[in-house]
């Protein structure tokens, strides 16, 4: 592969397309005809953009690149969740999960190649952080994944909802990720609703502000784990740095701005922070907000040294959360056979190991 790639396509708007034609002799209308087949037809080669002339289509290939997301596999689990790894144009792969309920079905995509953050309980962190993914490799997991659902289920299970729960950290990511959802919502693109939508934060404090300052209209959720700062700092590394004061101001902002509830995700593990005292941590640090929270049973990792809690701690935790009048969701892990769960994405299958990235 060439280390002087072109430009990526999908990194130009429709008025960088416009002024591209126009300088190069050709029709100001062809931008708009490129531009819808990029983000509503979702095309992912110049040969695809049937309504162009071939001349047309030469000069688009002569002048940029297609960095597209590829699904290279895909592997159905036991209870109908479907994973797949996606090769980027460098040789690196990510991994989008998407998990049907009836008629209705939800897709897990990443944001990052691994992820820097290292977080205890999570195959990804193990990996690494290697880059961002682009806007169009983020959009590609969506459509791709549209893909794996008409092919795997003959029911036609239709995406309801998109969360950013994969590989890394969203908001280390954060203008490519809401660059992704402005083409994944807008009426133009794929016309999601952005109330679909969630994103899914480890709680980096002045990403929070910015998000908040940003008027989103999508949801967060705040992957928090522990309320308990020192807990916390033993499975999240970046806890050290950015304790649970700061993640509280910034949080407290974030609503006092969006006048939004949010999600607290807390996986629980045996012996760690699945006490009735944790559970009375977590009710106190949700005092200072609206909020409902998501039990998550832990989906075990190599090497983590962490283990799922006893059905009948997780009964008494979430019964305490219960009385003290909090909502509380328990959620039940799907396409762990596959190690599509959360918290399990790292490519262990040996076609999903990476080619030599050009790099």
């Amino acid at each position: 592969m060439s280390g002087n790639r072109l430009p990526d396509i999908r990194s130009l708007t429709k008025a960088d397309l416009e002024f591209f034609f126009l300088e190069m002799g050709g029709k100001k209308f062809r931008a708009n005809q490129v531009y819808e087949w990029l983000w509503k037809k979702s095309c992912l080669a110049f040969e695809e953009m049937t309504s162009l002339s071939k001349a047309d289509r030469q000069l688009l290939q002569t002048n940029f690149s297609f960095q597209t997301a590829i699904p290279a596999n895909r592997q159905e689990s036991q209870d109908g969740t479907v994973k797949t790894g996606f090769r980027l144009h460098d040789g690196w792969m990510v991994e989008a999960v998407l998990i049907p309920s009836g008629d209705r079905a939800t897709v897990c995509i990443s944001s990052q190649v691994g992820c820097a953050l290292g977080c205890k309980f999570c195959a990804t962190g193990q990996l690494g952080f290697t880059r961002n993914l682009t806007v169009g490799e983020i959009f590609d997991q969506l459509t791709g994944m549209r893909e794996s659902g008409s092919m795997i289920h003959d029911s036609g299970s239709q995406i309801s909802n998109l969360v950013f729960m994969g590989m890394g950290e969203p908001f280390l990511n954060y203008e490519n990720v809401l660059g992704a959802i402005e083409k994944i919502s807008s009426s133009d693109d794929l016309g999601m609703s952005p109330q679909r939508i969630t994103v899914s934060s480890v709680g980096i404090p002045k990403m929070i502000k910015k998000m908040a300052d940003d008027d989103p209209k999508y949801h967060f959720a705040l992957s928090l784990h522990a309320a308990n700062e020192a807990k916390r700092s033993q499975i999240i590394p970046f806890n050290l740095k950015h304790p649970l004061s700061e993640v509280t101001d910034a949080l407290r902002y974030y609503h006092k701005k969006t006048a939004k509830r949010f999600t607290i995700e807390y996986i629980l593990f045996r012996n760690f922070n699945d006490s009735v005292a944790d559970a009375k941590d977590l009710a106190l640090f949700c005092k200072n907000f609206p909020v409902k929270i998501n039990v998550i049973e832990y989906n075990p990792v190599q090497g983590s040294g962490l283990a799922k809690s006893d059905p009948d701690k997780t009964r008494n935790f979430v019964d305490f959360l219960e009385s003290r009048n909090l909502v509380v969701n328990v959620r039940q892990s799907r396409g762990k056979d596959i190690d599509a769960a959360c918290g399990q994405l790292a490519g262990k299958q040996p076609e999903m190991n990476k080619i030599q990235p050009d790099i």
